[in-house]
């Protein structure tokens, strides 16, 4: 029937901090949705028929139809729910392409790095890797932070939580994760970065409900080092 409300379900894996961003902005958005989780390990048909191409969460149903890859699932959610609370991307279109290119650094130098950190083999082989994976990462971190340049958020002018803020706040769960196999902290690497990541979480409920707990996502990681055989 015309008018009628559609359904929104998020497929998710609860530590994914693809899915996590998704979960961020339909609570900043106030859209109320079902999540089904996902046991990767074991994927359902649901999540292979919905996204059949790459097989990966998240996937946002809306009215039973499919939208893949967190950062065109954010772009969805900003334009699905123009009306409902405030808007994810800037309104000028130079501030919209510079937000979706600090959004595509984050999961193309970020990301590949952080997986590497936790995901190195033990023994001499795995320390270099995780090594070289730490300066990367590291390096990537601060130039985020330069971009970020004091200002209090990415978005919203510097003061509101907006697309870039969205797309990088799930990694902070992960940051214990990367410290304690990288060995480093990332307050003393990156202070105002880590400045960030906690008034992320202090002033914004759509996010601090949003992630997992830093001890519950460690111990993931090391679930899955035992399951592939990575520490030896």
């Amino acid at each position: 029937m015309e008018g009628e409300k559609k359904s929104v379900v998020l497929i998710n894996c609860a530590v994914s901090m693809y899915g996590n961003r998704v979960r961020i902005a339909l609570a900043r958005k106030g859209v109320a949705y079902e999540e089904k989780p996902e046991n990767l390990a074991a994927k359902s048909a649901l999540l292979l028929s919905s996204n059949p191409v790459h097989g990966q969460v998240p996937v946002l149903l809306v009215g039973g139809k499919p939208v893949c890859e967190s950062l065109v699932i954010l772009e969805f959610i900003d334009e699905e729910f123009a009306g409902v609370g405030e808007p994810l991307l800037p309104a000028g279109p130079y501030e919209r392409a510079q937000a979706r290119f600090w959004a595509s650094y984050i999961d193309a130098k970020l990301a590949p790095c952080a997986g590497r950190v936790w995901r190195s083999p033990a023994g001499a082989a795995g320390a270099a890797a995780v090594e070289a994976a730490r300066g990367e990462l590291v390096a990537a971190m601060r130039t985020l932070e330069a971009e970020l340049g004091g200002r209090r958020y990415f978005g919203g002018g510097g003061e509101a939580l907006g697309y870039v803020d969205v797309a990088l706040a799930p990694f902070t769960a992960w940051f214990a994760t990367y410290e304690r196999f990288g060995g480093f902290n990332v307050a003393a690497e990156c202070p105002e970065l880590a400045a960030w990541a906690a008034r992320c979480v202090r002033e914004n409920a759509c996010v601090a409900a949003s992630l997992p707990d830093p001890e519950f996502v460690y111990q993931f990681a090391c679930g899955m080092r035992k399951h592939f055989g990575l520490d030896g």
